[in-house]
């Protein structure tokens, strides 16, 4: 018997061996999976120094304004990007003035920027517009440093960003910044609530407080009722909406948006644009939007940089590119846009040399008409505010009538604000035989624009 318990033994031995190894190698495996979950959340939870955030790092930060008293949110200085072996050999080609074919030739470098330098205001809608290859897209990246520029510096409110160390520029870019592709970017599995709380999700931000937000964001872009929707569930132009809603959640002082709408159809896209123009007008964000899209440059920048090979070419206004484009470059580029759908009401206006109060008595009235050879004339009341017409047939009746003023004989007349598109002025003339006039929000009367003024001044600009 006793030889049998002998017999067992090794087998028993063997057994312990194969447990403790099993045992340990699980041990190993748990504590591997244990050490690359750590690693994978300290990767991707809110990094921070010491509580470090944001407010902290610009806290010294001063914002600089320029001569008309506006404070700048984004200063870009002599800022140059050239993707290649030998930057140095490049840069020093550019100075001695060759251009971007010549030194791609000559070092196999590729010019992405080079000497760039601009200004963008707070609260400003600032376009960067170019053709493929232009530097736009790389000059955007430049600016939030997903892309390292070769040589110059950026200042973001007043701080040179450039200088920032990468712990630094994490959170300088998580708090401060958000970005809109034009790929979409959701995330598939979750719905569309969870998909625009993400940001905050990232910033440690409280599931309640978190999803409230993502709530009036997902509400901001018209999307309200859709939160607990998939993806999956949405058209293009709903998600997009979703990246938007998912970028203005975390409140940045600044966005960037890369060709967001140019993925979508022209309907959606023009929807969009309105809709960007919308929040921009409730929100005042600092925007800057890439886009090869003249059209839709010229509709939602409140100014337009105009790019090639790397150098910006010309930035101004909508107005200023197509009345007065910088060389023969932006003059080709800008030949058949439509200008009354991009020129304004204000830039048309002229001021109304005769017009009559509403105080005024009707004897006044026609004699004013008579010495400005006029059948009718603008009525304002004491404050300047649009009242209407007067015409003088009706100043006749009331001066037989026996009455004291003008008041009871003026007529309605359409008018129109100083940011109204001339395409919308000239539709409103076809039906009339005098000046359109232009009123602000509170009615004051700004100006009046004649079928003759405008035709000349749609012709200066190079319409057809």
């Amino acid at each position: 018997m006793s030889s049998g318990i002998m017999k067992r033994r090794p087998l028993k031995a063997a057994d312990d061996k194969v447990h403790d190894f099993l045992t340990t190698g699980i041990g190993r495996v748990k504590a591997l999976i244990r050490g690359s979950v750590k690693g994978f959340a300290k990767e991707h939870r809110p990094r921070s120094k010491n509580g470090r955030t944001a407010k902290a790092i610009f806290a010294e930060a001063q914002s600089p304004t320029d001569e008309d008293g506006n404070e700048i949110m984004i200063q870009v200085k002599k800022l140059s990007k050239i993707y290649g072996r030998r930057p140095e050999e490049a840069l020093a080609l550019l100075r001695e003035g060759k251009d971007k074919g010549e030194v791609q030739s000559m070092t196999s470098n590729n010019v992405g920027l080079y000497d760039v330098s601009f200004d963008i205001r707070k609260g400003e809608m600032f376009v960067l517009m170019g053709l493929s290859g232009s530097g736009k897209s790389t000059l955007e990246r430049c600016m939030n440093r997903l892309i390292e520029p070769t040589s110059g510096q950026v200042f973001i409110d007043g701080l040179d960003f450039t200088s920032l160390n990468d712990e630094d520029l994490r959170i300088a870019r998580r708090e401060k910044m958000s970005m809109v592709f034009q790929n979409f970017g959701l995330l598939p599995h979750r719905n569309v609530k969870d998909n625009v709380a993400y940001g905050l999700e990232i910033q440690g931000i409280p599931e309640s407080e978190r999803l409230e937000r993502a709530v009036a964001s997902i509400e901001l872009v018209g999307l309200a009722g859709y939160g607990d929707r998939m993806p999956s569930d949405l058209s293009g132009g709903m998600k997009q909406r979703v990246g938007l809603a998912r970028a203005l959640a975390t409140d940045p002082d600044i966005l960037f948006m890369d060709e967001a709408f140019s993925a979508l159809d022209p309907l959606i896209r023009g929807d969009m644009q309105d809709e960007l123009i919308r929040i921009q007008s409730e929100l005042g964000k600092t925007v800057i939007f890439v886009t090869h899209d003249l059209d839709e440059a010229l509709k939602l920048g409140d100014r337009i940089a105009l790019m090639k090979d790397g150098r910006i070419v010309q930035i101004g206004t909508a107005e200023e590119i197509l009345q007065n484009p910088a060389d023969e470059y932006v003059d080709r580029f800008v030949k058949e846009v439509d200008r009354s759908k991009i020129l304004t009401a204000n830039l048309f206006m002229r001021k109304p040399k005769n017009i009559l109060y509403e105080t005024q008595g009707p004897r006044t009235a026609l004699r004013m008409m008579d010495n400005c050879d006029r059948d009718d004339m603008l009525v304002i009341d004491g404050e300047k505010r649009l009242i209407g017409m007067a015409r003088s047939d009706g100043i006749l009746r009331a001066m037989n009538a026996g009455d004291r003023d003008i008041s009871g004989i003026v007529s309605d007349v359409p008018s129109v604000r100083p940011d109204t598109p001339m395409s919308e002025v000239v539709q409103i003339m076809v039906t009339t035989d005098f000046p359109i006039p232009v009123a602000d929000d509170d009615g004051i009367l700004l100006g009046m624009i004649s079928p003759s003024a405008a035709a000349e001044t749609l012709r200066n600009g190079g319409g057809e």
